[in-house]
């Protein structure tokens, strides 16, 4: 299984990463909420373990944004120990929170004891919309009967797409998620990864389903 650590302190990285490592995970290291969010777009994750303390983005709303398209399972790694501190962590959509410092075999049995709690709890395998599924832990995507290879950009911007069907995607929210915020917003990245995905998913099909928003970015919706 696949973890993402977001966690700026280097003692706490290298302890992290080791011990994961060692108990059998594949781990990926997100030292800011940038980098973070990066990640998580272009991989599949069975943890997130969050620090709520990092030097760009504020963890909380990292969880925030992560919330509104997966159900990764996500436990909170800070020193912020009072009861009014886990309390917004939960209530912000962790699954558990645990406060520094800790030992690493608690750790280990609160991942545990999340992967006990069932399929409900991480995000689902397949998303659906009209005659597209996405299946996001075979990295697979089909329309209708027919199979579509996409590299992983294109994977991540059709999964986001898809995730907030019916909902405007700002090209300023698919740099953020997608690419980094470094890139220029009139940067034509957007329009071209788009067309590129529209010449897999929309061109040899009748039904359209990826729609231009003059002036705000694109929607993925069915459309009468």
């Amino acid at each position: 299984m696949r973890v993402l650590v977001v966690e700026d302190e280097t003692k706490n990285v290298e302890y992290l990463q080791q011990g994961l490592s060692e108990s059998g995970y594949i781990v990926n290291i997100a030292n800011n909420g940038v980098d973070a969010a990066h990640l998580f777009n272009t991989n599949i994750y069975s943890f997130l373990l969050l620090d709520v303390n990092l030097p760009d983005i504020n963890g909380l709303d990292l969880l925030e944004v992560i919330r509104e398209t997966s159900r990764v399972r996500v436990i909170m790694l800070t020193a912020w120990g009072r009861t009014n501190d886990k309390l917004k962590g939960l209530d912000g959509g962790a699954d558990d929170y645990l406060v520094k410092p800790f030992e690493f075999p608690e750790l280990l049995a609160r991942m545990r004891s999340l992967q006990r709690r069932g399929d409900e709890l991480f995000e689902k395998n397949a998303l659906r919309i009209s005659d597209v599924e996405l299946d996001s832990v075979r990295h697979r995507v089909f329309r209708g009967s027919t199979r579509i290879d996409l590299n992983t950009k294109k994977f991540a911007l059709l999964h986001l797409l898809i995730s907030r069907a019916g909902k405007a995607l700002t090209r300023s929210q698919s740099i953020w998620l997608i690419w980094d915020m470094n890139f220029d917003c009139d940067n034509n990245v957007i329009d071209v990864s788009i067309r590129r995905l529209r010449s897999k998913i929309d061109d040899p099909f009748e039904t359209k389903l990826i729609h231009k928003l003059r002036g705000i970015g694109y929607v993925l919706e069915e459309r009468a």
